[in-house]
């Protein structure tokens, strides 16, 4: 309720010839979060036209930001789903040390400090079929994945379990409809118990948000993720983590979890079902107001300090910028 009534973001203006890329604007395919995000930002009660009034600012990633030079970024966030959005401002180092990054690249390998950076949900919608539900007598498959090889976890994953059959797991993209227009790859999201979201080095992709829609228990196959929501939910009662190293003890330990403990998980998973979500115009406990949420704590986690060295010469009368995190 504080957030609602008290969190400010100005956001810079700019023109469509400052975005290198529209991909990111669009409300639909993988990277529509990004465009969720700015859609409800702008038609929602947050943003202020007065940036001293703000507690935070918006920045984009594409643009030159030249009016950080007081703060170097640190009251400061940004947002891309793609990850050369996240490739382009590892080129401004004091951006990247300062500002708060909401990003769809959760991994480590970016460097990203949890108390500090946000992964954005990656969400495709609208979603294809209606949200599932707790009907466990149609739930026949133990766990089901289905992608490409773009990571050593998929490949071992693969390996070890393409040839299992209580496992449905697929080294290749599943057609979305088949000759009869059934819409299969989401289907097998409903009749399966788990549905594995193993790590990649970019993205988390969108099978955590359709696991959780659809009514599947997600199984967390990865070292380095920084999972959505993580300061809000507690992801030990709606999923299973696995190391990566355990990828071989996969199928034992997702039989030893018991009828109640998976019950258990499923319904956390459905009541969590509204928070991975993009509504236009947003409401509230949706993604966006998420988002809003994990900003709005960590709004004084960087602080900012400004110590005056002295007048002894030019240089040495700046005002020097300190961070502590």
């Amino acid at each position: 309720m504080d957030m609602e009534r008290n969190f400010k973001i100005f956001m810079y203006p700019y023109t469509d010839k400052d975005v290198v890329d529209d991909k990111q604007w669009r409300l639909i395919g993988k990277y529509g979060s990004e465009g969720y995000f700015f859609e409800n930002l702008r038609q929602g009660h947050f943003l202020t036209q007065d940036p001293d009034k703000r507690l935070i600012f918006s920045s984009f990633p594409f643009l030159v930001i030249s009016c950080v030079e007081r703060t170097l970024g640190a009251d400061h966030f940004f947002v891309t789903c793609h990850d050369v959005g996240v490739t382009v401002t590892e080129r401004m180092p004091h951006l990247m040390k300062n500002m708060i990054r909401v990003v769809c690249s959760p991994s480590y390998y970016f460097q990203n400090v949890p108390r500090k950076y946000i992964t954005l949900p990656q969400i495709i919608q609208p979603f294809a079929l209606p949200a599932g539900g707790n009907n466990l007598k149609n739930r026949t498959v133990l766990a089901f994945w289905a992608g490409r090889c773009s990571s050593d976890i998929r490949d071992e994953l693969i390996q070890s379990w393409q040839n299992d059959t209580e496992l449905d797991i697929q080294n290749k993209r599943v057609d979305i409809r088949n000759t009869k227009g059934r819409i299969v790859y989401q289907e097998k999201f409903l009749r399966s118990r788990f549905c594995i979201c193993p790590g990649a080095p970019h993205v988390h992709g969108a099978r955590i948000a359709e696991a959780i829609h659809y009514g599947c228990v997600p199984v967390i196959l990865s070292d380095y993720s920084v999972l959505p929501l993580n300061d809000i939910l507690d992801w030990r009662k709606f999923s299973v983590v696995i190391k990566e190293k355990d990828v071989h003890q996969l199928k034992n330990i997702l039989k030893n979890i018991t009828d109640e403990k998976y019950r258990s998980l499923q319904n956390h998973a459905i009541k969590i079902q509204k928070h991975f979500q993009w509504n236009s115009p947003s409401v509230k406990l949706d993604t966006f107001r998420m988002m809003m949420y994990e900003l709005w704590l960590r709004r004084h986690v960087v602080k900012y300090e400004q110590v005056d060295r002295g007048t002894h010469s030019t240089s040495s009368s700046r005002k020097m910028n300190r961070f502590t995190l």
